[in-house]
């Protein structure tokens, strides 16, 4: 018999740490800096092969507006999130806040100012989650690449690193969330001194989240441009674009509707992780008309249905063609993204049903529940609340996974129904 692990006080305090990120399930990633002026996403440097000689003057051009951080962190609560992360410093190695260890920074050119403290300002005065992004690659550095094979240059480069880790960790007070980006050049967490410089960091921050990009074990997972909603695994968060690009993109089109962010939330929220929506500003912190226009959409659903997704349970319940399961206790969260009419079913569904009504305006729904089979009528012939209505299914236990496929298609019983089983 497989011995249980016992849980340790390193454990206790992780999900003590941990409780108000996966209570907030949903939050804003924010890629923003000088390469916004070229507006042609965040690897422009190097994807351009633009020397340092030329990219460097973008930095005097630099100049956002003064409510930049206000207008994300009213825009972010409109849509329902609950925390944000921002880029205090990407891939190019330019610093958006007030640093001691270089002069390529916001502070010590263009407009002069500390942004990474306007921007921490900004969310606690609407009450979000503080996070910072901190990118371990520096491509203006000139130690960023040598110190690959330049023991010299390694010591001086992972000193940097550190040095600029605990000014954000020292000068903005409470820090929610240390988001780190790419673990390259060097290769191993002993290389970075990753043990160092997380002992450093929770001594200054006691009660920050660190993911997992350090090479050592964090507080989360993270997942980039898909959601991996399998069962058992640790604490996770899906970062997605709400287009095509992490950086400003100024001629992008491709923007994800309404309707998909919504289903990518729901579906991180049944798998128990977090959903973390990307948005590239323009150059001037202002961000994109088509943006907030699907934020502000993404909020007035929320307004509607955020209890079927803050604090939801892992949901092992399977998802249909039309609609996926989110749960929070004995409820059970339908979100049809195609409204299936006036009479339809589920299969697999073995715990009593009690009630069901639409979370929008309160209508009951009849319905009858056959061996592995619930079904539904007196529904409304069109979607009560577009573009993704919510229905709520009271059940007398914490409903469990449905019926295996086998169970269900077996030689005497052949129920056809369109669902798909996990």
């Amino acid at each position: 018999m497989a011995k249980h692990r016992k849980t340790s006080a390193k454990d206790h305090d992780r999900a003590r740490r941990l409780a108000w990120w996966q209570q907030a399930k949903f939050g804003m990633f924010i890629h923003w800096g000088i390469y916004s002026i070229i507006g042609r996403h965040e690897w422009a440097m190097v994807c351009e092969n633009i020397p340092i000689r030329e990219y460097e003057p973008l930095a005097q051009r630099f100049r956002p507006r003064c409510d930049f951080a206000r207008h994300w962190a009213r825009s972010a609560k409109q849509a329902g999130m609950k925390y944000m992360v921002m880029t205090t410093k990407h891939h190019d190695g330019f610093c958006l806040w007030d640093t001691a260890t270089t002069d390529y920074s916001a502070a010590r050119q263009g407009c002069r100012r500390d942004l990474v403290r306007e921007y921490v300002e900004a969310m606690r005065a609407e009450g979000l989650g503080v996070g910072l992004y901190f990118s371990l690659m520096d491509w203006h550095h000139p130690d960023g690449q040598k110190c690959l094979t330049d023991p010299r240059a390694r010591k001086r480069f992972v000193k940097y690193v550190h040095d600029q880790v605990r000014e954000l960790c020292t000068n903005y007070g409470k820090i929610d969330i240390l988001w780190f980006d790419t673990p390259m050049p060097l290769p191993d967490a002993k290389q970075w001194q990753s043990a160092r410089l997380v002992s450093m960091i929770r001594r200054l921050q006691p009660d920050i989240l660190i993911n997992g990009r350090t090479l050592l074990p964090g507080d989360f997972a993270n997942y980039e441009q898909y959601i991996n909603y399998s069962d058992g695994l640790p604490p996770w968060e899906s970062c997605i674009t709400i287009n095509d690009s992490w950086g400003y993109q100024a001629s992008d089109d491709a923007w994800k509707t309404p309707k998909r962010i919504i289903r990518d939330l729901c579906a991180c929220a049944r798998g128990g992780g977090n959903y973390l929506l990307n948005v590239g500003p323009k150059a001037d912190g202002t961000l994109p008309p088509e943006s907030l226009r699907i934020l502000k959409e993404v909020g007035r659903w929320l307004a509607v249905s955020g209890e079927a997704i803050y604090g939801a349970d892992p949901c092992t319940l399977g998802h249909s063609v039309f609609s996926m399961p989110t749960r929070k206790g004995n409820k059970v969260y339908l979100h049809c993204f195609f409204w299936p009419g006036e009479s339809w079913s589920l299969m697999g569904w073995r715990f009593k049903v009690k009630s069901a009504k639409v979370l929008a305006t309160g209508q009951r729904l009849g319905f009858k529940q056959h061996p592995l089979r619930l079904t539904f009528f007196n529904c409304p012939k069109k979607p009560p609340q577009p573009p993704v209505t919510t229905i709520v299914v009271d059940c007398a236990s914490p409903p469990a996974r449905q019926a295996k496929r086998e169970e269900v298609w077996g030689k005497k019983k052949r129920y056809s129904h369109n669902v798909t089983f996990k």
